[in-house]
C-alpha cells in the first residue's frame, strides 16, 4: 500500500511517499497562485498511484492573510451584532499606543439579527452565531434550515456545530471564521480533490487537522478553522516521534521552512494541545497543537530599519522571485543568501535537487544591504545570520521559558529546509540539551502526516461547580466523540479555573476518577504554569473535552530505519565564522553509517536540506538515521 503526505508551506511544496518497502520524496517551489498545482505536479513524480493521499494544507491561513475569503453575513441576538468588534477590550501589545486591531470580517452593515432584513444573493457564507446556543441549538438548527431552504448555494457556519462553547465574542469569532474561510477552502480541496482523482494518482484526499489528526476533505471543507494550522502540525507530530524512538522525553519542535519557523514543546511524546489562539489578530477557539510561529525563514528579508539597525523579516521573498540566488529576480538579501555567501550552502548547490543556487548574486544583494547598514559584505552576512537566529530563539524562550518550562532539560528537533543551519546556535545560546536533525528532515512535515492518526475533537461547556453530573457530562462528551470515529481511542478533559477567575486551565481526567483528583490535578498544573495554586478555594469546571484518535497509516519504525549508501565525505569548503574563515569538511548525508561521528566545522548535505556544525560541535549518527548534536 502506497501512501503519499504532500505539505504546502508558502515557499516549497514538500512530498513524501512510502510503499511498504522505500521512500520516495520531492521538494518543488510552492504555486502561489494556484497550491494545487504544485501539489499535482509533486504528486505524479513521486508515485504513479496512492492508496492514501494525505494533505498538509495553507488554504486556509493564506485566505485569512491575504483577506480573500466571502463577504459573510452575521446572523446573532439581538443586540450583539457588535460583539466581534467590541471583543474583549483588551490591548494586543501592553505598551504600543499605535498598534491597530485588524478590521472585523463582517462590516456592520452586514450584522443582522433577522436574515430576512439582509439580500443572501451578495453574500458568499452566512455565520449563525445565537445566544446560549451552545446549551440549546435549537434556533441555530432553524435558521439554518431557512436559510438553504431559499439559497442552498451560500453555505452556513452554526455556532453549535463550530465550537458548541460558551463565551460570545470567542464563539461567535470562531463561526464568523468558518463562514469567511469556508467558499475559498471548498473550492481548493474540490479542485485538488477532482485533480488527484482525474490524474489517477488517488480516490480521496484527507486533511491534516491543527490538533495533530486527519480529517476527511469533506469535512475540512466544511471546518476550515480546524485545519487553519494545519502543515506546522504534522512537523510536531513527527518530532514527537523521533523523540520518542530516541528515548527523549522533552523536546522542542523547530520547523524553519523558507516564510516563517514554527516552533511547539514536547513533553511525555505528545506535542502540546491548546484550545484557543489568536490568527492574525482573530480569536479562534479551535483545538490546536500549541505552535508559535514567527516570520524569520529562509526567505526572510534583512533590511536596515530607520535607527539604522539591521533587521531580518517578517516579509519573505517567498517562492516567487524567492531569494537572490534562485536567479529568478529577487533582489533583496534574504537569511538564504546570506547562507549561500557564507559558504554554510554550496555556492552551486541544487536545492531540492532541482533548483539551483548562484552564490554571485547573494553578493551582489548582500553589497547593497551591506552598503545601506554601513558594514562590510561579511559583517552583514553573519548579522543577518545573527538577528534571525536571535528573533527564532525569542520563539523558543516563549513556548518554554514563557510557559514555566525549563529549555536546558530539553532537545531541539530542527527540521524545515532551513532548519539545520541554525539549530546548534540557537540551542546553545539557550544552554539545551542537545539537537536531533532526523532523518528527511528537509521534508519531514509531510512525513508526519503518515504519522498522524484520524482524529475527532468535540467539546461542550457545562459550568459545573461539584461533582454532581460530572461523570455524566464526560461519558455524554465521550459518547459523541466514539459516535464520529468508533475505532478512536478516546481521552477526555475538563477546562478548569478557580471560582472568579476568567481563563481556564485543562487537565486529563477519566469518567469516575472523582472531583477530589480533578481539583489536585489542576492545583498542581495551575502552580507549574503560574507559579502558584490556592488548594483551598472552590474550583469550576467550565467545559469537557474528547478526542477520539484512530491508527496512523504507518508506524513510526518503518520509516525512521537507516542503511548509509555511497560515499560519505565529499571534501572541504571554506566557510566564514564569527572568528574568521574556516575549513569545512563537507559530507553527503546517505554516506553516513549508523554510530558515525562528524565534528565540527562541517557541512552535512542532502537534497532537501542543508546542516551546518559548528566549530567545537560533534554529531553522532543514531540507529533511526537522525543526526544528535553535542558539544
Amino acid at each position: 500500500m502506497t501512501i503519499l503526505g504532500v505539505d504546502v508551506g508558502g515557499t516549497f511544496t514538500d512530498l513524501f511517499a512510502w510503499d511498504g518497502e522505500a521512500v520516495r520524496t520531492a521538494k518543488l517551489p510552492t504555486t502561489a497562485a494556484d497550491q494545487s498545482e504544485a501539489v499535482l505536479a509533486g504528486a505524479a513524480e513521486v508515485a504513479a498511484h496512492v492508496d492514501t493521499f494525505l494533505h498538509g494544507t495553507t488554504a486556509a491561513t493564506n485566505a485569512l492573510l491575504e483577506r480573500t475569503g466571502a463577504r459573510t453575513l452575521l446572523v446573532t441576538s439581538p443586540g450583539f451584532e457588535d460583539v466581534i468588534e467590541i471583543g474583549r477590550q483588551d490591548r494586543p501589545s501592553l505598551y504600543d499606543p499605535i498598534i491597530e486591531r485588524p478590521a472585523p470580517l463582517v462590516a456592520r452593515s452586514d450584522r443582522v439579527a433577522d436574515p430576512t432584513s439582509a439580500d443572501l444573493g451578495d453574500f458568499g457564507a452566512v455565520a449563525v452565531s445565537l445566544l446560549h446556543a451552545y446549551e440549546d441549538p435549537t434556533g441555530e438548527r432553524q435558521l439554518r434550515d431557512e436559510i438553504v431552504g431559499v439559497h442552498s448555494e451560500i453555505p452556513v457556519s452554526i455556532s453549535s456545530e463550530v465550537v458548541a462553547e460558551f463565551r460570545e465574542f470567542e464563539r461567535t469569532s470562531t463561526t464568523v471564521l468558518n463562514a469567511y474561510l469556508t467558499p475559498v477552502v471548498a473550492r481548493y480541496l474540490a479542485r485538488l480533490e477532482s485533480g488527484v482523482r482525474s490524474a489517477g494518482i488517488a480516490e480521496r484526499i484527507s486533511v491534516m487537522r491543527s490538533s495533530g489528526g486527519l480529517i476527511g476533505g469533506p469535512e475540512a471543507a466544511r471546518l476550515p478553522t480546524a485545519i487553519l494550522l494545519s502543515g506546522p502540525a504534522g512537523g510536531a507530530v513527527a518530532a514527537a516521534s523521533i523523540g520518542s524512538l530516541l528515548g527523549r522525553d522533552r523536546v522542542i519542535a523547530f520547523d524553519m521552512g523558507g516564510t516563517s519557523t514554527d516552533v511547539s514543546r514536547i513533553e511525555g511524546g505528545r506535542p502540546e494541545i491548546a484550545y484557543e489562539r489568536s490568527i492574525d489578530g482573530y480569536a479562534c477557539r479551535m483545538p490546536s497543537v500549541a505552535i508559535h510561529t514567527v516570520g524569520a525563514g529562509g526567505g526572510s528579508i534583512g533590511w536596515v530599519d530607520a535607527g539604522g539597525s539591521l533587521r531580518v523579516g517578517p516579509r519573505s521573498a517567498g517562492a516567487e522571485p524567492g531569494p537572490a540566488c534562485y536567479g529568478r529576480g529577487g533582489v533583496s538579501t534574504t537569511v538564504t543568501d546570506a547562507n549561500v555567501f557564507l559558504g554554510r550552502i554550496a555556492p552551486h548547490a541544487a536545492l531540492g535537487g532541482r533548483l539551483a543556487v548562484d552564490r554571485s548574486l547573494s553578493e551582489d544583494a548582500l553589497t547593497t544591504l551591506a552598503a545601506s547598514a554601513g558594514l562590510t559584505v561579511q559583517e552583514t552576512a553573519l548579522g543577518v545570520v545573527r538577528v534571525v537566529e536571535e528573533v527564532m530563539a525569542g520563539a523558543i524562550r516563549t513556548v518554554s521559558i514563557e510557559q514555566g518550562s525549563d529549555p536546558r532539560d530539553a532537545w531541539l528537533v530542527a527540521f524545515g529546509g532551513a532548519g539545520g543551519l541554525h539549530a546548534t546556535a540557537l540551542a546553545r545560546s539557550l544552554g539545551m540539551a542537545g539537537v536531533i536533525i532526523p532523518a528527511h528532515s528537509g521534508v519531514f512535515s509531510a512525513l508526519g502526516l503518515l504519522l498522524s492518526p484520524p482524529r475527532v475533537d468535540v467539546a461542550r461547556s457545562v459550568l459545573l461547580r461539584g461533582a454532581a453530573q460530572l461523570d455524566e457530562a464526560v461519558a455524554a462528551v465521550a459518547t459523541d466523540a466514539r459516535d464520529r470515529l468508533p475505532s478512536g481511542a478516546i481521552e477526555t478533559l475538563a477546562d478548569v479555573r478557580y471560582l472568579g477567575q476568567s481563563h481556564e486551565v485543562t487537565v486529563p481526567y477519566e469518567q469516575g476518577e472523582g472531583w477530589e483528583r480533578l481539583a489536585e490535578r489542576f492545583h498542581d498544573t495551575h502552580r507549574d504554569r503560574n507559579g502558584f495554586s490556592r488548594p483551598g478555594d472552590p474550583i469550576e469546571v467550565v467545559t469537557i473535552r474528547a478526542s477520539a484518535t484512530g491508527a496512523p497509516a504507518i508506524d513510526p519504525t518503518s520509516v525512521f530505519t537507516w542503511e548509509a549508501s555511497g560515499p560519505a565525505e565529499l571534501g572541504t569548503r571554506q566557510v566564514l565564522t564569527v572568528d574568521g574563515p574556516a575549513a569545512a569538511r563537507v559530507w553527503r548525508r546517505d554516506g553516513l553509517t549508523v554510530g558515525a561521528e562528524v565534528l565540527g566545522p562541517a557541512v552535512i548535505e542532502e537534497p532537501e536540506a542543508t546542516t551546518w556544525i559548528g566549530p567545537g560541535e560533534r554529531v553522532t549518527v543514531s540507529g533511526f538515521g537522525a543526526l544528535e548534536v553535542t558539544w
